[in-house]
């Protein structure tokens, strides 16, 4: 307990953390009063002024003089530590009273800095995939962007979206719990479904928070920005489009699917494939901050989700496409770790790849993050089967292998293993070169991320 309290004070003195002016600056104004106290206490003396006779042992007359100055440094230098700690519990309980009040003011403020100073990156697609990946990514960086995609027509999102004329605020809401700093009970609450009434069976709570917050502010997206506020959300999240889209399907029967509700439930009996989807309108434009920030990025993350109805809706946006692809930043794929009954039934790492570039073109990517703690099977998702590291990888995109599955659910992505391997390529980015030669995917993969 003592070296952690000794190492958090030395985070005061931190580059970056703004405090160490203003602690000189307090430390020159002790002083300045140490001597001013100094020569009142001289002229009192000299002055003839007799002090009471408690006051000799008070200023420790009984020793020498310099054992006297030592002894009253150190117990000034103890009291200020002591009075430190305590200030940092007083005000953590006022400005933040669910925090743990064990965590210094100093570890919340150094947090804050570094996670303003961390990297900006754009995290693209939707569903449980893309809260999973930032929920993991918010503790390394605070400038964290989520692009969700609008074609929800399904479910709680569905209705609203049917009765109320709003864009589906499903895919927002994971996001927003998944980013806010009270996150396990805010999703808790947001996540929260009504199993009784008639208006309110199937909704969930997050759904009808971001619509009435939406009807107060004016519109969709300033209801998003409030309430990410409202909820102390690192980082934004933003609509690829704010058009009224529908996410259709073409299959290889030549059969049309309108609806991203129906497109993995139609061919859930494996009649047929999907061989490509497509958005009503066509080419939507794109939310200008959402073009703005994959511009601005440091890196540009898509997936993992759905392939077919969470990221590839985000990337036939023409603007977001576009924007993708002039961004300097490096774009990573990061695939799924199982295979969803409907859409992408029997696909390896390479499928998923080839069906991105069949739909928005070549060099949209330069890495893939594939998992490569491959089970036998998945007992919870019978339907599934894991993604395994089978294909080719071409067009010089290195492939990354890592374990990133979840022990708890095997078919979805661990959130902290999976941040650690994003934030692997991020910093490893410039130390190898890549090639554009064709090669077996396990031959092109690079190291796996240290656990």
């Amino acid at each position: 307990m003592k070296q952690l309290f000794q190492f958090d004070f030395l985070k005061w003195f931190y580059p970056g953390m703004h405090i160490k002016r203003w602690l000189a600056l307090v430390i020159i104004g002790v002083a300045v009063m140490t001597f001013g106290l100094s020569y009142i206490v001289r002229e009192a003396y000299l002055s003839g002024y007799t002090l009471p006779g408690f006051m000799y042992y008070v200023t420790l007359q009984f020793i020498p003089r310099y054992v006297r100055g030592a002894s009253f440094m150190i117990g000034a230098t103890g009291l200020i530590l002591f009075s430190i700690w305590k200030l940092n519990q007083s005000l953590i309980s006022v400005l933040a009273p669910n925090r743990d009040t064990t965590e210094s003011l100093v570890n919340t403020i150094y947090t804050q800095r570094f996670l303003k100073r961390g990297p900006k990156i754009v995290a693209i697609g939707g569903g449980t995939g893309l809260a999973t990946l930032l929920r993991g990514l918010k503790t390394y960086t605070g400038n964290l962007t989520a692009i969700v995609t609008v074609a929800d027509d399904g479910g709680s999102s569905g209705v609203l979206r049917r009765e109320l004329g709003v864009l589906p605020p499903g895919d927002v809401r994971n996001c927003i719990a998944a980013l806010a700093d009270a996150e396990p009970l805010v999703t808790s609450l947001f996540q929260y479904r009504f199993s009784d009434g008639s208006g309110l069976a199937g909704h969930s709570f997050g759904n009808l928070f971001i619509v009435a917050m939406s009807g107060v502010v004016g519109n969709f997206e300033e209801g998003i920005r409030q309430t990410s506020r409202v909820l102390a959300v690192r980082g934004q999240i933003i609509p690829s489009t704010l058009a009224n889209v529908t996410l259709c399907a073409k299959t290889d029967d030549h059969r049309t699917i309108k609806g991203e509700s129906l497109i993995g439930t139609a061919n859930g009996e494996g009649e047929s494939r999907i061989k490509e989807v497509f958005l009503q309108p066509h080419s939507p434009p794109a939310h200008p901050e959402a073009v703005r920030a994959i511009l601005d990025a440091d890196l540009v993350l898509l997936g993992p989700g759905s392939l077919y109805t969470s990221v590839l809706p985000n990337l036939l946006v023409d603007g977001v496409k576009r924007s993708i692809m002039a961004t300097a930043a490096p774009k990573v794929y990061i695939c799924n770790v199982a295979t969803q009954h409907g859409e992408t039934d029997g696909f390896d790492v390479a499928d998923h790849l080839r069906t991105i570039e069949d739909h928005v073109g070549k060099g949209v990517i330069n890495y893939v993050l594939a998992n490569d703690n491959i089970p036998a099977s998945i007992p919870k998702a019978p339907q599934s089967e894991a993604v395994k590291l089978d294909g080719t990888v071409n067009n010089g995109i290195r492939l990354v292998q890592a374990d990133v599955i979840s022990e708890e659910n095997r078919y979805h992505h661990d959130s902290e293993r999976l941040a650690q391997a994003v934030m692997r390529i991020y910093y490893d980015r410039d130390q190898a070169s890549v090639t554009e030669t064709p090669e077996i995917v396990e031959d092109l993969a690079v190291s796996a991320v240290d656990h």
